[in-house]
């Protein structure tokens, strides 16, 4: 079930900073560092487990199933992409109901027509207002525990202005959402006008490279967020860090320059190993008895 540590932070007014993680190893290093959430990135999770862009190819079973293994593993609430809910109401259930199942404490459902694209690439067109609205209020009734956080993502700013994105977070938040995600401003006049606008828990969504500007969580907070979430500054070191071993690996046929960057006990502690040797010495000597 989800973790009541998250709507207390909120409660708490702590400005909430989370970092993407998109497979075990990235959730479990986040995990030790004493974030007060973590945010499974839809782009990194479809990219890590599929190899395929972030364009509504991943199903329901595909992310619930991954999601639920982040949040499961970890100590850290797990906010998790949903994408659009997978579908109409019945889908949005349906997803809700999955996603608070499988230990996640929160989810991220957007406006966006099926199939989806990530929110800072072209193309991307939204449904209705008022249909958003409606699948909030399904998302809302479906949850068994209000620790169960709902954000709600607008994508309309790209397409529609920021004008109308504004208007579709009030009326979200209205609908019944914890979290009001207006996806892509494109500029801190735009990040202060939505922040004066909006009263509700306000989310920020830090994506180096992409449309909205890099603000410092002090800054955020000021002009009016609560919480930022950084999606892909996980996968992104990592595939930074891997092309440059295999480029050197490549290149020497030897990985000596390299070395133990991280260290191989430090992966055997963090995967659980020394709880996995302890069992086996404990029962080995009873086997033996």
């Amino acid at each position: 079930m989800a973790n009541p540590a998250l709507r207390q932070a909120f409660a708490q007014k702590r400005f909430i900073v989370a970092p993407g993680v998109f497979d075990m190893i990235s959730a479990k290093v986040a995990d030790g560092m004493g974030f007060d959430c973590i945010y499974g990135t839809g782009f990194g999770t479809v990219a890590s487990a599929l190899g395929v862009a972030d364009a509504g190819i991943a199903t329901y079973s595909d992310m619930v199933a991954r999601m639920g293994q982040m949040a499961r593993g970890c100590r850290t609430p797990l906010i998790a992409d949903a994408d659009t809910g997978y579908g109409g109401l019945l889908n949005v259930r349906h997803t809700v109901m999955g996603y608070e199942q499988a230990g996640i404490s929160g989810i991220q459902l957007e406006d966006q027509e099926m199939p989806k694209k990530c929110g800072h690439t072209p193309g991307r067109r939204v449904i209705p207002a008022e249909e958003m609205v409606l699948k909030i209020k399904v998302a809302a009734e479906a949850r068994t525990s209000a620790d169960f956080l709902i954000v709600a993502r607008t994508d309309a700013r790209t397409t529609l202005g920021l004008e109308e994105a504004i208007r579709r977070g009030l009326m979200y938040g209205d609908a019944g959402a914890d979290i009001v995600f207006i996806e892509s401003p494109e500029s801190e006049e735009e990040m202060r006008a939505i922040g004066k606008a909006i009263a509700k828990p306000l989310l920020a969504n830090m994506v180096e490279g992409g449309r909205t500007p890099i603000l410092p969580a002090e800054k955020l907070k000021e002009i009016g967020y609560a919480m930022a979430i950084y999606p892909a500054i996980g996968f992104l070191a990592a595939a930074a860090a891997l092309e440059k071993a295999y480029a050197h690996l490549k290149a020497s046929g030897d990985s000596i320059a390299i070395g133990e960057s991280y260290g191989f006990k430090r992966m055997t502690d963090l995967m659980g190993f020394p709880d996995v040797w302890n069992f086996e010495s404990r029962w080995a000597t009873k086997a033996a008895e």
